[in-house]
């Protein structure tokens, strides 16, 4: 086997065709997108109404309502420290140096890049599980975060970038 059959990165150096022409960068992140994103499931588009921290509980909870009818709300339970982090950004509140989500959002602002929506995809054993959808120069990116993490990322874009919710876990709260 030679060394060009055995790497599949290996690039021809035969010229192409014009029928033939290599994709572009952005055809490239937009067929890789769309190839991680599953399309069958419907996303409601949820408020983030409130941060409560209750002293009786030692997880503050994040209370998302759907921006339409039927206005079902769910409490997401996130740390302390992400909760602060959320109040915060909510208050317009910065501290003197920058913290690890002013941080993140200053450098994807720096590269480009702008957060397009959180989406809370699944609810199991009472974990929410989120993606952070991104569009980047070289097109779009979809990342697997924590919930809390979306949330403040979502929040602390110039406008605001929307907070998704999976159909199938909001109606698990409505069963």
């Amino acid at each position: 086997m030679s060394e060009s059959e055995s790497t599949p990165e290996a690039a021809s150096t035969e010229p192409l065709d014009a029928d033939e022409a290599a994709p572009d960068a952005s055809e490239q992140g937009s067929a890789q997108f769309e190839a991680q994103v599953d399309t069958s499931t419907v996303f409601r588009v949820m408020n983030l109404e409130s941060v409560v921290f209750d002293l009786g509980d030692p997880s503050p909870q994040v209370h998302l309502m759907e921006s339409e009818m039927p206005f079902r709300h769910i409490s997401v339970s996130i740390a302390l420290p992400e909760a602060q982090a959320l109040y915060a950004v909510l208050h317009g509140i910065t501290g003197r140096r920058p913290s690890t989500h002013e941080l993140t959002s200053a450098i994807l602002r720096q590269l480009q890049a702008d957060v397009i929506a959180v989406r809370v995809v699944r609810h199991e054993a009472g974990v929410f599980y989120a993606e952070l959808d991104v569009m980047t120069p070289r097109g779009r990116e979809l990342f697997d975060c924590r919930t809390s993490d979306g949330f403040i990322l979502a929040m602390r874009q110039a406008v605001p970038a929307p907070i998704l919710c999976a159909e199938e876990v909001i109606q698990s709260f409505y069963v």
